[in-house]
């Protein structure tokens, strides 16, 4: 397979009218994108302007729909010859600024499970910025000399939009789908936020596409759950597609990488950048009252709070194209918010592919890809998009702008492999395809103070347990999601509880990503059920089974594959006081692998050369 992005070249070009062909300027298009076009590429005659699109909905209570605050950019072509061009939107509560990334506004990561957490501090409010007429520069360069137009919205609350921040409330969804009506003349705009004079657009052919990164990639979504008429294509970059995925694990409480601290009342504190008259309803109505009855920092169960904010619950409508994007080394929006949704949507029947890289977060697909998407789903054009591989990748040491195509991901040829832990886990036992015959117990102390990286660097440590397959003798990919079985027992009637995959020997003073192949987390209490913890006895054992982050690596050969389980990761979860004894009974517990070529390459690739 070829390692690098080969596309077909598909030459295309608009069919004309006769005799207007040679006056008016026209979209072009070559092997299967849109390309720019002279007569559109001086910026200095875009039009550009703002409005306010009516929305559906009064979420700040004061008894009128709220309006969102729009921005446009267009060719000029669209007034001056009657041009009809499709729009690439993104939306985003990110616009007009936000919030302290101060710790001392976050929450305390130092709590005993289950009990109540220390009082967060008041975060300053955000200033107030009027962004007027350009809402955001993104995408315009790109897209509007091709023949797009393009179109920024502030997300409810924010900026100079009305309405209240929620954080995934279902406002979210339909403040984008009512710009999307605005521009297929199903919604009303207006020229102020308080004005009666409309302005409608005329100028667009209805046929909309959304993309963004983080925050406002999972707006695309969110406006695609709606069933939209007229959004036909979406590209969503690391987006979060759910927030109990996004600051809980399996039960645990849990932070986003890089986030220590932070939960949903956070983000609205750190996006509550509206009208400032408003922000005493906004903050009493949803952060206060919505947010804190319900989003529960002491047992992380899943509950409908959650539940409502889970993109995957509200898939039924979606019939928009779906290109999703992410990184396998995103540890702030983990990989499986976008490998749920890929998943989910090919099962619909809908069409989708998936970019991945093996970066952090953020990353957009190459350019090329995303032009190939938009034109085909926005003009009609029939570059064979549809009938490209399903999956893009972007190897170990690759430029991302060449990934390599598979069939689908994960890898069709991925098989689970289990893998067993035997021998002295507080220094390096074993992990082998041999499953115990008898239980033998292990014991770990937790210690917050130690990081997962000393942990797993460590020749010994009695704050962990770690396991090593052989070294490698040749490569082993692994593909798609890897699962853990645990029996355990605690001191206390709550622990956390994270596992870590990682290569060995570990790399000093290498990015972390160099070490770690995938990590996952959850709370024992929640061992029968998700939305209902029960407490442990101590001295009890229970059985757990959850899935880590969904990975796509090769592991090369040299390494040792590694199966490490800890209590509490520092960067990650809650930081209890030291000293609860997790004991593992390793005769039941796995892990399963996905290994490309199954248990065949497995044995192949830990066979001594």
């Amino acid at each position: 397979m070829n390692n690098h992005m080969a596309f077909p070249l598909v030459a295309l070009a608009l069919a004309a009218p006769a005799a207007s062909f040679q006056e008016r300027a026209q979209p072009v298009f070559a092997d299967g994108q849109a390309q720019v076009v002279d007569a559109f590429r001086d910026s200095k005659k875009w039009i550009r302007y703002d409005l306010w699109v009516e929305t559906e909905f009064d979420s700040d209570g004061d008894g009128r729909r709220d309006r969102v605050h729009v921005a446009v950019a267009r060719q000029q072509q669209t007034d001056t010859e009657g041009l009809k061009v499709p729009v690439i939107y993104e939306t985003s509560p990110y616009f007009a600024g936000t919030g302290s990334t101060n710790r001392d506004y976050f929450w305390d990561p130092h709590q005993e499970l289950g009990a109540t957490p220390p009082v967060r501090g008041d975060m300053p409010p955000i200033s107030t910025r009027s962004k007027r007429p350009t809402i955001s520069r993104s995408l315009v360069n790109t897209w509007v000399p091709r023949g797009f137009a393009v179109v920024h919205s502030e997300s409810p609350g924010t900026g100079l939009s009305e309405g209240c921040p929620t954080v995934g409330g279902k406002n979210e969804s339909l403040a984008p789908k009512a710009v999307i009506d605005w521009l297929n003349g199903r919604a009303k705009g207006y020229t102020e936020v308080d004005s009666d004079e409309e302005v409608g657009a005329s100028w667009c052919t209805g046929k909309v596409g959304m993309t963004g990164t983080s925050y406002n990639g999972t707006l695309p979504l969110a406006a695609a759950t709606t069933g939209v008429e007229g959004l036909e294509a979406i590209i969503p970059i690391a987006p979060n597609t759910s927030y109990y995925h996004y600051y809980r694990s399996n039960g645990l409480v849990r932070h986003p990488g890089g986030w220590t601290g932070e939960d949903i009342d956070v983000l609205y504190d750190f996006i509550n950048s509206g009208n400032p008259e408003g922000r005493v309803y906004c903050n009493s109505t949803v952060r206060d009252g919505l947010m804190l009855e319900n989003f529960d920092r002491v047992s992380g169960d899943y509950n409908d709070f959650w539940a409502g904010r889970d993109y995957a619950n509200a898939l039924g409508p979606l019939k928009a194209a779906t290109l999703m994007a992410h990184a396998f080394n995103d540890w702030n929006v983990m990989p499986e918010h976008s490998v749920r949704i890929y998943e989910a949507i090919k099962a619909k029947g809908v069409p989708a592919q998936a970019y991945f890289h093996q970066g952090g977060h953020g990353g957009p697909p190459p350019h090329a890809m995303m032009n190939r998407w938009f034109t085909r789903y926005l003009y009609g054009i029939e570059n064979g998009v549809e009938d490209d591989p399903r999956s893009w990748i972007t190897r170990e040491g690759a430029k991302r702008d060449s990934p390599t195509p598979y069939a689908d991901y994960p890898n069709p040829d991925a098989q689970p492999v289990s893998l067993f832990p035997s021998g002295r886990g507080s220094e390096i036992g074993a992990l082998g395809l041999t499953a115990p015959t008898t239980s033998v117990l292990e014991k770990l102390v937790d210690d917050v103070s130690k990081s997962g990286a000393k942990l797993a660097a460590a020749g010994s440590s009695p704050n962990r347990l770690l396991f090593a397959t052989p070294e490698l003798s040749e490569d082993a990919h692994l593909s798609g999601w890897s699962r853990v079985t645990i029996r355990l027992a605690s001191s206390k009637p709550a622990a956390n509880l994270s596992v870590w995959v990682v290569s060995l020997p570990w790399a000093d003073g290498a990015s972390i990503n160099s070490n770690v192949i995938t990590r996952g987390w959850a709370d024992p209490q929640n061992h029968a059920s998700l939305t209902e913890s029960e407490p442990l006895e101590p001295g009890t054992f229970y059985e757990l089974s959850f899935r880590l982050q969904p990975d796509d690596q090769v592991i090369p050969a040299g390494q040792r594959i590694a199966l490490m389980i800890f209590s509490s990761d520092r960067d990650f979860t809650l930081w209890p006081e030291p000293g609860t004894e997790l004991q593992i009974d390793l005769g039941v517990t796995a892990i399963e692998l996905p290994v490309v070529g199954g248990r065949e390459a497995f044995e192949r690739a830990i066979a001594p050369k």
